[in-house]
């Protein structure tokens, strides 16, 4: 392989890793000409319709709501869900989200809805916007490998994440997003009923339980949660992809693990 052939493959894998997976212009640009050729825009009404969101026209195309509005919207279409099957497809036709026109598919949930036990991180990364299901790249594994430790596996676990659709790039979801797809995933947590709940990371601890104060200072805490059925233990801990790249704080997660084992037990 020559140097160039290399240089080519390394760049892809960089962006590879860095969550970039589509190209935006149709001609390359040579940035290192003087003046570099632009891509001539078309309308949205002449551009093919997206494989993963399929459209008849520019006329389908619902204008993006207001944040207010879709968080509103969001409570109304959250509330009429009976089941999860009906909060997913919900969530399949819910367009408040500008997260879902650029994600790959929506990722729901994955294991046991009846499990005891419920965890809950931030949003879907590459690996999981392919598969549809969270958790299975290499934080997933890692989780995995310490629910397998306390005598857990996808058959006793429910799985979700605050946000359902990959944010672009693997960015973290804004606020705003967070807001919009917060009623959702409080349904869920409502329709699975679980007796535990465990924030994986600082941003589902502090969503879902309201607190401000960082993860270092809330994980091995026990919260009380209102699922809108009863009270529950809600427990938060370090989200397995900030393990991987602090490994030395895996001691204090599996501290957290062995509360949680010995919650479950009692």
């Amino acid at each position: 392989m020559n140097d160039a052939n290399k240089d080519a493959r390394e760049l892809i894998s960089f962006y590879l890793d860095a969550g970039v997976d589509a190209l935006i212009g149709e001609q390359a640009a040579d940035r290192f000409a003087d003046k570099a050729p632009v891509a001539p825009s078309r309308p949205i009404a002449e551009r093919p319709p997206s494989p993963a969101h399929p459209h008849k026209g520019a006329g389908s195309i619902a204008a993006p709501l207001a944040p207010e509005a879709a968080v509103m919207a969001a409570r109304q279409a959250a509330r009429t869900a009976d089941t999860l099957e009906a909060l997913r497809a919900l969530l399949e036709a819910f367009e408040g989200c500008m997260l879902r026109a650029t994600a790959t598919r929506l990722v729901f949930a994955d294991g046991n809805p009846q499990a005891r036990v419920m965890f809950v991180g931030e949003a879907p990364g590459r690996d999981e916007d392919i598969a549809g299901l969270p958790f299975v790249g290499r934080s997933g594994k890692l989780l995995d490998q310490m629910m397998a430790a306390i005598g857990l596996d996808r058959t006793s676990a429910y799985i979700a994440n605050i946000v359902p659709w990959r944010p672009p790039g693997n960015r973290t979801p804004t606020p705003q997003e967070s807001a919009i797809c917060l009623p959702f995933i409080h349904r869920q947590i409502e329709l699975a009923d679980p007796d535990i709940l465990v924030c994986l990371g600082q941003p589902s601890t502090q969503t879902l339980l309201g607190t401000r104060e960082g993860i270092t200072r809330t994980r091995g805490r026990w919260f009380k949660f209102d699922t809108g059925r009863r009270e529950i233990r809600a427990l938060a801990t370090y989200h397995p992809a900030f393990l991987l790249r602090s490994p030395l704080q895996k001691r204090l997660a599996w501290r957290d693990f062995l509360a949680l084992q010995k919650a479950l037990a009692g």
